[in-house]
């Protein structure tokens, strides 16, 4: 089964058993769609019972979960859904967990690196894109000028970049 990451358990909230949820998708009350969850590396399944949100960020309670000392273990701890649980993207839009990991090429197919971070600005994401063999870092503004294909199934990004950009 796969799995996408929506969200990261920061930290308690209160002593019932609830936990502060920083959002990893675009859209914050995803997570009152959302019936079950899995928690951390081991994917503990969990049943949401209620959601709240508040200052950008979302107050889960689980059920069966009701005390501070039953969720201390899951701060830090990533929430996942199941990938058949995924909102539908527009074409050419892409989750960023799937875009992690892809190989970056240039349009004559030689590797720049490996996409290892997506930072969101207002106008347009950035791709940030390491060259393991050089050890430099490269950003890609996430635009049609600059990205020419990407393939999510062969974890490959074709990109053009203008003269300066990859140096």
């Amino acid at each position: 089964m796969d799995y996408t990451v929506v969200g990261k358990i920061i930290n308690t909230h209160g002593i019932k058993g609830e936990v502060k949820v920083y959002p990893l998708t675009d859209n914050l009350h995803r997570f009152s769609d959302l019936k079950v969850v899995f928690i951390g590396e081991k994917k503990i399944e969990v049943e949401i019972e209620s959601v709240r949100y508040h200052k950008g960020f979302g107050i889960l309670k689980f059920k069966g979960y009701d005390n501070i000392n039953q969720i201390l273990s899951f701060k830090d701890s990533y929430i996942y859904i199941r990938d058949e649980d995924r909102i539908k993207l527009p074409e050419n839009s892409y989750f960023i967990s799937d875009l992690l990991h892809c190989k970056v090429y240039d349009t004559k197919l030689n590797l720049i690196g490996e996409l290892v971070d997506v930072l969101q600005g207002a106008s347009n994401d950035v791709y940030v894109v390491k060259d393991h063999y050089n050890e430099k870092e490269y950003l890609i503004p996430a635009v049609r000028e600059f990205i020419i294909d990407v393939n999510i199934r062969e974890k490959k990004i074709i990109i053009d970049p203008i003269e300066g950009m990859i140096e």
